[in-house]
């Protein structure tokens, strides 16, 4: 039996991120970071400028009473709370992120709203939970009436784009992603994994993990929010390439289109540079395949040199009107 602010252990967390790029002309400094992100009165909005400029917003609860996503059609109810938080880093690549953490049963009828809510961030099901038939439901995306995190996460991000220090005239064109993660509680003493990354139409991205029950969901959701930020930068930049018809485009018109890439994103790449110790190995599982970082090279080695290639000829008129 539990005590008031205590909960059931967890044996699922489970969560969702969205990543766009802020719209505003002028990446924010620290302190209209913390502008942008003071979501509560009460908390601080933490900053880092080491290694980079990092600012992570204090967490909001959103009350549910709602079916839980099964991939089997099992109809299972469940009550809490849901957290949702919100990153910026480099002032220019915002992030908003919803997620909870489930036990494996709870009691048969709903109890009052202060038990919840001594329980930020824990969903409890009325019985028995099954673990794997929701897991597979959040990564494939609830039906009408279930719990939609991608809805909780959405609409904080919408509420951050309305500020008003933001001139909504950003800096280039770019999608928004969003990625869907599902970790399947291990007894401690189990080394974490990361047993899933796919890829899927519409900017959607899925993760599958087993973390040791003792490694805060929070962490977890920092790992994933480093992963879609990651994911985006690769996404933003392939696209740009795609765009920038290098090749067929002459000089001048192949600068314009890759400046944005060298003026904002490229400098962007630390993985792990704000991933909980306990997890950052599992970004060695995307290092080897797909090869995050080697793709990244490959682009920037590959604007770079076309950057170079395009600008001999300009070099060349230049000297030649002297």
């Amino acid at each position: 039996m539990t005590t008031p602010g205590q909960s059931a252990r967890s044996v699922l967390a489970c969560g969702e991120v969205r990543t766009c790029l802020l719209p505003s002309f002028q990446a924010l400094d620290g302190r209209a970071a913390a502008q942008l992100l003071r979501l509560r009165a009460d908390e601080h909005v933490k900053v880092s400028e080491r290694p980079n400029l990092y600012a992570r917003s204090p967490e909001v609860l959103t009350g549910v009473d709602c079916r839980l996503p099964t991939s089997n059609g099992a109809k299972v109810r469940a009550v809490g709370t849901v957290i949702a938080r919100a990153a910026l880093t480099e002032g220019r690549v915002l992030q908003s992120t919803a997620y909870f953490s489930a036990p494996a049963g709870g009691p048969d009828v709903r109890r009052p709203w202060g038990h919840y809510l001594v329980r930020p961030g824990v969903v409890e099901p009325f019985g028995k939970l099954p673990q794997q038939a929701i897991a597979d439901g959040v990564l494939r995306g609830g039906g009408r009436g279930d719990l939609d995190l991608g809805m909780i996460s959405e609409g904080l991000l919408a509420q951050l784009v309305r500020h008003p220090l933001l001139d909504h005239k950003a800096p280039f064109k770019s999608r928004r992603t969003h990625l869907r993660w599902a970790a399947r509680r291990t007894p401690d003493g189990e080394e974490p994994s990361l047993d899933r990354f796919t890829l899927a139409e519409d900017g959607l991205r899925t993760v599958e993990l087993r973390v040791p029950e003792t490694i805060p969901a929070g962490a977890v959701a920092g790992l994933c929010e480093d992963l879609a930020l990651h994911d985006w930068l690769l996404t933003t930049v392939v696209h740009m390439l795609e765009n920038s018809r290098l090749g067929a485009a002459d000089g001048p018109a192949a600068v314009l289109a890759l400046r944005p890439a060298v003026d904002h994103l490229l400098h962007l790449w630390m993985p792990r540079a704000h991933v909980d110790r306990t997890l950052g190995h599992l970004w060695d599982v995307l290092e080897r395949e797909p090869g995050f970082s080697r793709q990244w090279e490959n682009l920037r080695q590959r604007i770079r040199d076309q950057l170079a290639i395009q600008a001999i000829p300009l070099l060349h008129q230049a000297l030649s009107t002297r």
